[in-house]
This record gives C-alpha cells, sequence and structure tokens, in this order.
C-alpha cells in the first residue's frame, strides 16, 4: 500500500464558471478512482462552488472545504478540497460570456501553474476556457496551450496540443498531435513546415510511451485529398510532409507516412496507429471528436509540466441542466496521474 506522504498531488481548474466546467469537475470528484492514487485539489473560489451545488440539478452530494495550499491530508469522494486563487470573485453570469468568468477562470490556471512550477503539484488538469471571454478579461491567448507556454516562458510554437482517446475493451488508444494549432486555415497551411512536422512527431513519440508503455507506432497526415496523388493534387506531401516522416524514421520513431486522412484515421480508429500527426487543427480535432468526445482528453506537449483537460468547450447552452458529462474530465485525471507516475514525479514525497 502506497503511503500518503509518497502519492502525488493533482491540480483541478473548473475553467470557466460560467459554463460547465464546475459541474463535470464536481461530478469528476466524486467519481473518479483516483483519491486513492493521488492527493486531490481544485483550484477555484470555494463560495462559487457552493453556489453551483446549490443551484445546479443533478450533482452529487459532496460538501466543499478550502484548505491552505500546504494543507497534505489525503483527499477522498465526499469532500471537495479548494485552494482559493484568493483574488476577489466577481459576480459571474452563468451561461454567457463575461469578462469576469474570463478572468476567474486564466486566475485559477495561474494559481495551478505557480503550485506546479514550485513542486506543491505534480500536474495540473483543466476544465474549459472560453476564448471570447479571456479575451475579454485582457488576456490574448487562444486558449490553455499557448497560456502555459507563455507562463513558462516558451514561444507558443514550442508547446503542442494532443488529443489523447483511452481505450476500450483493453485497447491501448489514440494520440493526436498538431503541427499548426489555433489559427485560420490560411495560414496554418502557409507556414507549415518539415521542422513543425519533425517536432510535433518527436514529441507525440515521447508522451505515447509514457501511455502506453511501449514504443508507440505513428502516422503523419498528408495535407491535400488523396495525399496529393503524386503531385496533381498539390506538391506539399513530396516538398514538406516526405522529408519530416524520413526525419522522424531517422531519430528512431516508428513512423509512416504521408497517408490520406479520409482513411488514416479510420486506420488508427481500428488499432492500426498509435498516433497521428495532424497538420492542422480540424483535420485532427473532427475524427477524435466523432470517435469519442466525451471521453477525449486534451494533453499539452512541450512543456516541463503535466496538463491534461478536457477536450469539450464551455457548452453554456447545457449550464444548470443537469447535462454535462464528466467522462472527459474523469479520463483527464486518470491520463494525468498515468504521466506522472511513469516519470516517477511526486511533489509530495517525503522532503518535498
Amino acid at each position: 500500500m502506497t503511503s500518503s506522504a509518497a502519492i502525488p498531488t493533482i491540480a483541478i481548474t473548473c475553467g470557466d464558471p460560467a459554463g460547465i466546467g464546475p459541474e463535470v469537475v464536481l461530478q469528476a470528484w466524486a467519481a473518479t478512482p483516483a483519491h486513492g492514487r493521488a492527493r486531490l485539489r481544485v483550484v477555484a473560489d470555494a463560495a462559487l462552488l457552493r453556489e453551483v451545488l446549490a443551484t445546479r440539478p443533478g450533482l452529487p452530494a459532496v460538501r466543499v472545504e478550502a484548505v491552505a495550499a500546504a494543507d497534505r491530508r489525503c483527499s477522498r469522494p465526499e469532500v471537495v478540497l479548494v485552494i482559493e486563487p484568493g483574488s476577489p470573485v466577481e459576480p459571474i453570469p452563468p451561461g454567457v460570456a463575461s469578462a469576469a468568468g474570463g478572468r476567474a477562470a486564466a486566475r485559477a490556471v495561474e494559481t495551478a501553474f505557480a503550485a506546479t512550477r514550485a513542486g506543491a503539484a505534480d500536474a495540473l488538469v483543466t476544465g474549459p476556457l472560453h476564448k471570447e471571454a479571456l479575451h475579454a478579461a485582457g488576456y490574448d491567448v487562444p486558449g490553455h496551450t499557448e497560456l502555459l507556454a507563455r507562463a513558462c516562458g516558451l514561444p507558443d510554437a514550442a508547446a503542442s496540443m494532443m488529443l489523447w482517446l483511452p481505450g476500450a475493451d483493453g485497447a491501448s488508444g489514440l494520440g493526436v498531435v498538431h503541427a499548426t494549432l489555433h489559427e485560420p486555415l490560411r495560414s496554418a497551411v502557409g507556414r507549415l513546415t518539415s521542422a513543425a512536422i519533425e517536432q510535433a512527431g518527436i514529441r507525440l513519440a515521447g508522451l505515447l510511451a509514457q501511455l502506453v508503455g511501449r514504443r508507440p507506432r505513428i502516422a503523419v497526415a498528408a495535407l491535400n485529398p488523396h495525399g496529393g496523388e503524386g503531385g496533381l493534387f498539390g506538391h506539399e506531401e513530396a516538398e514538406i510532409v516526405a522529408p519530416a516522416v524520413a526525419a522522424l524514421a531517422a531519430a528512431g520513431v516508428d513512423v509512416t507516412g504521408p497517408l490520406p486522412a479520409d482513411t488514416l484515421f479510420l486506420r488508427a480508429s481500428r488499432g492500426g496507429f498509435d498516433g497521428v500527426v495532424a497538420l492542422y487543427h480540424d483535420q485532427g480535432h473532427i475524427p477524435v471528436k466523432l470517435l469519442g468526445m466525451h471521453r477525449a482528453v486534451n494533453i499539452t506537449l512541450g512543456l516541463p509540466i503535466v496538463r491534461t483537460g478536457v477536450a469539450h468547450g464551455t457548452a453554456f447552452d447545457i449550464v444548470g441542466r443537469g447535462a454535462a458529462e464528466p467522462a472527459s474530465m474523469l479520463a483527464a485525471i486518470d491520463a494525468a496521474l498515468t504521466l506522472v507516475e511513469a516519470r516517477g514525479l511526486s511533489a509530495s514525497a517525503p522532503g518535498s
């Protein structure tokens, strides 16, 4: 049996409080088996969580308790242990984007990030942000990937988004990383480079090895229909994608490509590959969300910390209706703990 002093600590944020983030966090807290393997903490305003419990249906019978960041007690399903960001909470109207919601969400992420960087937590698990609310609050970032990269003192390109779809019925799962991310499609295609594809593949192979416990099989998607048809539909495959695939193979990655995306994801969903390098946002997001949106996990690669999060949005339209689904948050907590254990990390180890 693992001693309580040796188990890792995981900081969880709710995302935008106006969305379903608080609901999925509270549901996941009561349902996750991770309490036996990790010390969980929610970073949020305790009064706000109590209000959510009192006013939104379908939530578990849990109690919210504010604790100090230095509190090392073990977590348990019936008591939600909350570390408060410390800044005053403004009124946040539920179900709509607002500067107050964006500010509260960003401050919670900043507090959880600071705890993780300081060694008080071993991983960060995040609820959904709303880009319009973030911008209204003065945060010029598209989402967690860029926000956390900048907090680490890194350029946006240093971090990659991976969507992780945990396997079902004993399967190992599927990871999809993006060579370009939050930008117009025209600019994403225009600035696609072999180096960006290679770096995404290296990051993907490294993280998947921790999740699946072996050397992963990676595929790289083509950009054009039918893989360019030998140049009839474009030359990017020969000029940009194929050199990146060759470089990945030379670096020791088990890689195949470029492969036409319309059949690649079918092969991957049937276990043909453990991971796919997608070349732009929708090329990777659409198939993963079709295959299992409610259980997919967003993982940031390239950071010096472990960060996972839900793969869905704030869902303002279903706030307070009892329809929020916690499966993605549950999977995000599990993935974070798996990565922490694979890396041998523990801010809670004796002497820390």
